[in-house]
Formats: C-alpha cells, structure tokens, sequence
C-alpha cells in the first residue's frame, strides 16, 4: 500500500483532481454495474422461484 504513495508528486493539487476525478469516475461505473447486477439477481430469484412451484405441481418445464 505504501508503493502507491510513492508514485510520484500525488500532493500538488492538479494530480489529486485528476485522482478525485478518476474515483469518481469508477464510483459511477461501479454504481451502473451494480445495478445492473442487483436487476439479474432479482430476475434469477422469480426465474428459479416460477420454476420451482411449475416443478411442485408437477409441470415438466425443462
């Protein structure tokens, strides 16, 4: 962890706005994907939940 202080001159204030700028930038991506990750997971859960009552009253679906 300490190697990544060590990269250069990361305490003028052009290189911690464009480090602040990048964060935020994988902030937004990483919220996007998220999202996009919590819509499958709920998508699998009714999918695998549909399947499973077909199976229980005995519908041959696969």
């Amino acid at each position: 962890m300490f190697s990544l202080l060590q990269l250069g001159s990361l305490g003028s204030p052009p290189s911690l706005l464009v480090g602040l700028v990048l964060v935020a930038l994988v902030l937004l991506v990483g919220r996007f994907v998220l999202k996009v990750a919590w819509r499958l997971v709920l998508l699998a859960i009714v999918a695998i939940t549909v399947l499973w009552i077909l199976g229980m009253l005995g519908i041959q679906t696969i």
